[in-house]
Formats: structure tokens, sequence, C-alpha cells
């Protein structure tokens, strides 16, 4: 398989919020809160990754790249229900990537991973698989043999995070993080699973590059929640399930709440019971040029990305 040049970006929607303002509900009046500035969601029903894989991209980093720095790509796969599979298990088969990592979070159903830098292994519900493509990775993605054979509900989330220059050519690296491995944190109105970064002083068990804060979040139908955010950082609320309002506004199901970097907290209201997905991380002030799997800082490294995989030299050009 070579790549050629092909453009395969996909393309996010923005919905401009209809009412910005601060909000008004945090105990510290001194503290300023976080302006909506737009609210994302895919284009059309979405499409295929492989044959495993029904995918809506909430966004990607065609387009403005810096409004979502350091974060790329976010793609929902499901709620979907697969039949029971006796054939060859469904999914996407070998793929690179360069210059950034994966996140995939499992909600329901499992995945069988496995990569050139002999990271691999099963995810089920509530398990992340960290992978750090860097300085380039081949890897293949399915349903496990136990899902293939079972069928039944498939839900997860693939995000891809950006890495500074400085590391984008580094050896690749792999994450394997069980539920048991990710915090469990209650609060007034809900409960928080800390995948990274700290969430009221307890840190999550991913390692990463830059500053980046994950919360994998269930709130309590109808209860209203401020969430402390840090100053400067690009801040999402991705709306896995249900509808929540913020600021006057509501967003459901695959939608995604982007709020300006200035202010220190954001406040949300369940509906009813909903799953949201709290990210936030300290920008990267660097060009973002992207080619499908590649993502690097300039035209000639992509081209060089292209080169080395089609010459077979993907993974040798990483520094040690």
């Amino acid at each position: 398989m070579n790549i050629w040049y092909e453009n395969i970006f996909h393309c996010n929607t923005i919905k401009k919020p209809r009412r910005p303002s601060f909000f008004k509900c945090c105990p510290d009046e001194s503290i300023m809160s976080k302006i909506v500035e737009a609210i994302l969601h895919a284009n059309g029903d979405g499409h295929w990754v492989g044959d495993g894989f029904p995918v809506r991209t909430l966004f990607g980093y065609q387009g403005d790249a810096r409004l979502l720095s350091p974060f790329l790509l976010f793609d929902y796969a499901g709620p979907h229900t697969f039949a029971p599979n006796s054939g060859a298990p469904r999914g996407v088969g070998q793929h690179p990537h360069r210059g950034f990592e994966t996140v995939t979070i499992v909600y329901d159903g499992e995945v069988s991973h496995e990569d050139s830098s002999g990271g691999g292994g099963t995810i089920g519900a509530g398990d992340v698989q960290w992978m750090t493509a860097a300085g380039g990775i081949l890897h293949e993605e399915f349903h496990s043999p136990g899902f293939s054979k079972t069928g039944g509900p498939f839900r997860m989330v693939q995000l891809w995070v950006n890495l500074p220059a400085k590391d984008k050519m580094t050896l690749a690296k792999y994450q394997a993080i069980t539920n048991d491995d990710i915090p469990f944190v209650p609060f007034n109105g809900g409960r928080a699973r800390v995948i990274a970064g700290k969430f009221q002083g307890v840190e999550g068990p991913a390692t990463t590059f830059t500053p980046i804060n994950m919360w994998d979040v269930r709130l309590d139908a109808d209860t209203t929640v401020t969430f402390s955010l840090p100053e400067g950082h690009t801040s999402l609320i991705a709306v896995l399930s249900g509808r929540v309002t913020i600021a006057g506004q509501d967003a459901c199901e695959a939608e995604i709440v982007r709020f300006s970097r200035e202010g220190t907290s954001a406040t949300i209201h369940a509906d009813g019971d909903a799953v949201v997905l709290v990210l936030t991380g300290k920008p990267i002030d660097e060009p973002v040029v992207g080619y499908g799997p590649f993502v690097m800082n300039s035209e000639t490294e992509i081209r060089q990305a292209i080169e080395d995989f089609n010459s077979g030299r993907f993974n040798q050009a990483a520094k040690q």
C-alpha cells in the first residue's frame, strides 16, 4: 500500500452560539467564567472507517486548527449495535500515523489493537488506549474475537492530540490504561473518571507531552455543576449522551461546546442523565500542516513522511 497525494480531510461544522455571556454562578464572583464561542457537530450522518467503526467526525484539523490546539480531530463512533459475526473481525487494517497521538476511549464493545512499536492488546468498556505515533507507527484496529462472536452495543471516542515540533519525531510508544487504572472522583451532582491531568486534586494515569486534562464525566439529571478550567487552555465539553444547557444554550449528543481560552470556570446543567467528556489543553503555538494520517509543521515534512512510508523507512527516521 502506497500513500498518494489525495485530500482525505474531514471538515467540521460550527454552530454559532445564540447568546454568549459570562456565567454568574461561581462561588467566587472574582472568578471569570469562560464564554461559549461555538458548538461543533458533524457534517451529515457520518461515515465508516473500515467496516467496524461508524463514525461522526465532530471536528478535524482542516481550517483554523489554532482554535482547537492541541486537539486535532474528534471521532465519535456509534452508538451502534453489531450483530454476531462468525467471519473475519470487523475493523480497519494496517495504516500509518506520524506527528501526533491518538486516544481511544471505549464505552461499549471491545477493540483489539496491534502496532509496529510492539504495543497492543484488547480494550473494553472503560479502558483507554493512548498511542503516541510521533516519528511513525503502523497499526490496525479490529473488533475483538469475543465481541465479534457475541455482537452487541458499540460506542467509542477517538481523539487526535498534536505534538510540539520537538517531539514529533521521537520514538512511538503505547499506553494501555485499564478502567481499574483510572481514578474515580464523586462530586455533588455526578462523578468523574480522571484519564489525564487533575480533577479536584486527583491525578490521572496518562502521561502527556503538553498540559492536558481529560475527564470522563457522568452527570445526574437536573443538576448544575461548575468545573474549574485552566486559564489560557483550549477548553471543550463533548456531549456523548443526553442533553445539557450551558449559558442558555442547548448541546445534545454528538455536539461539542468550545469555550474561550480566557476565564477559569464553566457551568453546565444536565437536563437529564448525561455523559460528557471534558477536555482542556495548553495550545501549541506552531504551524499545523496535515495530510490524512500525517500532521507536521511544514509541507516539506509531510512530503518526507509520505516518502518514508512508501519506501519502507517509516519508523526508522524517528529520533532514538
